[in-house]
């Protein structure tokens, strides 16, 4: 009995780490693509002059080197940054401004119109 549950939370806790490795890596991969747009210019700037020098190297496969290189060093930042967190045991659920991401609603202040100080309280 004691056997059998302990395989079981093991496998739980492993499904666990892959759900927020998974949850991790989406968030950072959006918030690159989101937040991130001036480093992507940035990026597809040093890649182009890159690419421009290494022309005369090999002219064949500059483009492709660089532009796969751009492409793994993303990957790569977004894998190992969401393997960090998870390695850490910091779920995305615990992290605040991540609320966007579990459809949770932020308190909304009240909407108060000019009016309605001077209507508000008529009672009919």
């Amino acid at each position: 009995m004691a056997l059998s549950q302990t395989a079981n939370l093991s496998k739980t806790d492993s499904l666990l780490m892959v759900k927020s490795f998974l949850i991790w890596s989406f968030t950072l991969a959006v918030c690159l693509l989101v937040v991130g747009f001036p480093l992507v210019v940035l990026m597809a700037t040093v890649g182009c002059l890159l690419s421009i020098v290494l022309q005369s190297v090999m002219p064949v496969s500059a483009v492709l080197l660089v532009a796969g290189g751009l492409i793994l060093f993303n990957v790569l930042a977004v894998v190992i940054g969401a393997s960090v967190l998870t390695a850490k045991g910091i779920h995305p659920k615990e992290v605040k401004w991540l609320s966007w991401l579990h459809g949770e609603t932020e308190e909304m202040q009240k909407t108060v119109y000019a009016a309605c100080p001077l209507t508000c309280d008529i009672k009919l």
